[in-house]
């Protein structure tokens, strides 16, 4: 049976300290990540992530035009649920990380709107050692965002570049 990993590392007497994501070793194929909490969308997250996106598709800003659409409303940019659901993956799948290699099979499933809360999971469906990097792994999940009903939204891969134990910089350093 795998053993739970902890969360926190003792320092000290009565003195913990916050761990953060998992190594390379401690992910394990078939292994399946509930991410939580949930995160609920709100119109001005749709509105900013378009202005910083630069995304003028009126769809998403403007309710006038997005009522005459087979929605009737404004659509949340899925670029902002994209970015939502990775970021949701992190604690737990990508917080030991080198870097991110790529992302794979994006499907938009459902659509996704102001109100909406969001919820991700994440299956490892792939590792091996890296060939060029000893003390690093490649790791690959696939990521489903699910809304508040339970109706999927998106799904993707991410392949990954993560650090082994003993040989991230926070195992170098008191940090």
């Amino acid at each position: 049976m795998k053993q739970l990993i902890s969360m926190y590392k003792k320092v000290g007497r009565k003195r913990y300290r916050e761990t953060y994501g998992l190594y390379y070793e401690e992910l394990e194929i078939g292994d399946v990540f509930e991410h939580r909490p949930g995160r609920t969308i709100t119109e001005t997250d749709n509105i900013w992530g378009c202005l910083l996106t630069m995304n003028s598709q009126q769809l998403h800003f403007d309710a006038a035009y997005a009522a005459r659409t087979e929605w009737k409303k404004c659509l949340v940019d899925s670029t902002i649920t994209f970015s939502l659901l990775t970021g949701m993956s992190v604690h737990s799948v990508s917080a030991k990380v080198v870097a991110n290699l790529g992302w794979d099979k994006v499907k938009c499933t459902h659509p996704v709107f102001a109100g909406d809360t969001l919820y991700a999971e994440s299956k490892v469906i792939a590792k091996r050692e890296s060939n060029s990097r000893p003390g690093q792994g490649i790791v690959t999940v696939h990521t489903r965002g699910f809304n508040q009903r339970g109706k999927q939204v998106m799904e993707f891969e991410r392949t990954m570049l993560v650090y082994k134990r003993g040989r991230s910089p926070e195992a170098a350093a008191n940090y």
